[in-house]
């Protein structure tokens, strides 16, 4: 009995060793799923923190250049808005104004003419000096003077009040008449081969759409203008208006020429008619001859 019971007990221990290495085993091998699952877990946790870390490198690399950019974009404001102080100071000088004139007529003249069709500074046997003129057929030239009246303008734009504007208009408009006058005057000399009328070129659109909005009002300037023969331009219109004046002259050439060529068709015509009646009369006189 003693011995049986000996047995037993061996035995539920042997079964209980059995069971317990088991145990172990499946324990290790559950412990190495879970530390794999744990490495790959970290892998994973550090692929993203390094993807974020690139990333928000990445942007604040890009932050920083259009930081920088922003700046430089800046400064070059700074230095326009500096250049534009410079600019506008040259205009308060009156020489610099007109030389500013001068240049852009001399410009606009140079991108559309050839050089033979224009004279920058061109002087008169009188001694006066326009501006520029253009060579039109017939030896006449058309003189062209560049106006900038600015000053009063200026005052105008920037009046405190609806008086002060109304001042300001007003001198405005006389300055441009008394240059309106000053290149009727001195410039249109029809003894000299110019043409009978001048063009006044204002190198400031502003102005002269100030000055061409008064039409029909009771200082229009642009009526005045005309009655003195002077037709006033701007650079986005004295290329139209030199072209129409060019192509009338041409037009106007070509019509006199065709009047002479009609003048001696019609004198080669008449010598015709004076040949052929010769040639009867004497036709006429060998009959008689002949019947005799």
């Amino acid at each position: 009995m003693g011995e049986i019971i000996l047995i037993i007990l061996v035995l539920i221990l042997a079964a209980g060793g059995v069971g317990f290495f088991i145990f172990l085993s499946r324990k290790s091998k559950t412990d190495q799923n879970q530390s794999d699952s744990i490495r790959d877990l970290e892998r994973r946790i550090t692929d993203l923190m390094l993807g974020q870390s690139k990333n928000m490198n990445d942007q604040i690399s890009s932050f920083t250049k259009e930081a920088t950019q922003i700046r430089e974009d800046l400064k070059q404001v700074q230095e326009s808005v500096k250049d534009v102080s410079t600019f506008q100071d040259i205009f308060k000088s009156p020489k610099l104004r007109g030389q500013w004139g001068e240049a852009s007529l001399e410009h606009i003249l140079a991108q559309h003419f050839p050089a033979e069709l224009y004279k920058i500074q061109y002087l008169f046997p009188s001694g006066e000096q326009v501006d520029a003129v253009l060579k039109l057929p017939n030896g006449r030239v058309l003189p062209i003077d560049s106006k900038f009246p600015s000053e009063n303008f200026d005052k105008m734009i920037h009046a405190a009040s609806e008086t002060e504007k109304d001042f300001f208009k007003k001198n405005f408009l006389e300055d441009v008449k008394n240059r309106v006058l000053e290149i009727s005057s001195k410039y249109i000399l029809p003894s000299e081969s110019t043409t009978d009328f001048a063009l006044m070129y204002i190198p400031a659109e502003a102005i002269y759409y100030e000055i061409i909005n008064n039409i029909g009002k009771d200082a229009d300037i642009t009526a005045f203008s005309w009655s003195k023969k002077v037709i006033l331009t701007s650079p986005n219109t004295i290329y139209l208006t030199l072209r129409t004046i060019e192509h009338w002259f041409k037009d106007t050439q070509v019509s006199k020429q065709t009047q002479e060529i009609l003048k001696k068709l019609a004198k080669v015509h008449q010598d015709a008619e004076k040949l052929m009646d010769g040639f009867r009369k004497l036709g006429s006189h060998l009959r008689n001859a002949s019947s005799a």
